[in-house]
């Protein structure tokens, strides 16, 4: 049996139509039956049951599509690796982040590191900050971009840069004319925040209850920019970063806040004990080595 003709197996496996299969793979019929023939010979079993117009993959063909898939993918990854070896600059890095990282830090990386490594490439999923930590653990994602560190042995951890955060309050407010606040100044107001998966949501927490004092929550999101616009709308404050690169939406003020750790520590985070490629080895040490604007 050769790799071409397992590929080919997998396909009829979830087709169990010949001509499907034929026309999927761009091959003609007679040779994708002999090739079936050549396959159940050398196991010396049939992997189908055949009736008049159709195959139905049999227990014996089930097991064997099993070990097939997990076969095809670990030559897949071989292939990979190899591949990034020969060129460090190549191969796929999968790389997640919460949402609003994707608006500037994201970008702002990429494309630095894609200046010399132009053929490098990747594959991107923003969440909730939990959710990010999860895909690490889980080995969904070769390295994370996150805030706040998280909260395992097992992730090692390198900060990125410190992000301020600010006061939003409506335009209106009598704390809009402020020139500074403190979380205590704002303690007896109505909040609005993210759930508590995220991690803007844990940092403030912290905040709060570093400053003594617990909010009175009267809505969570899962969007920055939908507690934006609540805000401006008047109904309620929250603790924000700044939008980068927008205007702030009309009705909104953002006051700086003078509490020493109202900020959030950005960082990427990997995996100690997990093997990784070439190139995610580079990307990781291009951004530890990088220095991010703060905002």
């Amino acid at each position: 049996m050769n790799v071409a003709e397992l590929r080919w197996f997998l396909v009829l496996a979830d087709t169990e139509h010949v001509t499907d299969a034929a026309a999927m793979l761009h091959i003609t019929q007679p040779t994708l039956s002999r090739a079936l023939h050549r396959l159940e010979k050398e196991l010396g079993t049939p992997l189908f049951d055949r009736d008049r117009h159709r195959l139905h993959l049999n227990p014996r063909g089930e097991v064997f599509q099993q070990h097939v898939r997990r076969a095809l993918q670990e030559i897949s990854t071989a292939e990979d690796r190899i591949a990034t070896m020969l060129d460090p600059q190549q191969g796929t890095i999968s790389l997640a982040f919460p949402h609003s990282f994707g608006r500037w830090l994201i970008p702002e990386l990429i494309s630095a590191y894609r200046q010399q490594a132009p053929t490098a490439q990747f594959l991107l999923h923003s969440d909730a900050a939990d959710a990010v930590v999860q895909s690490l653990r889980d080995g969904g994602s070769d390295l994370i971009i996150t805030s706040p560190e998280p909260a395992d042995p097992d992730l090692a951890w390198h900060p990125l840069c410190e992000e301020r955060l600010w006061l939003a309050v409506p335009a209106a407010h009598p704390l809009a004319g402020r020139e500074e606040v403190s979380i205590a100044d704002a303690a007896a107001e109505q909040f609005i925040t993210l759930r508590p998966e995220f991690g803007l949501r844990q940092t403030t927490d912290l905040l709060f209850s570093r400053a003594g004092h617990t909010p009175a929550i009267t809505m969570e999101a899962t969007e920055i920019a939908t507690i934006r616009g609540l805000v401006a709308s008047g109904l309620g404050v929250s603790v924000l970063p700044r939008d980068p690169g927008t205007a702030e939406p009309e009705g909104l003020t953002l006051v700086p806040l003078t509490d020493t750790d109202a900020h959030r520590t950005i960082g990427t985070a990997w995996h100690r004990t997990r093997p990784t490629t070439p190139a995610v080895r580079n990307f990781r040490t291009f951004i530890a080595e990088r220095t991010v604007r703060q905002r």
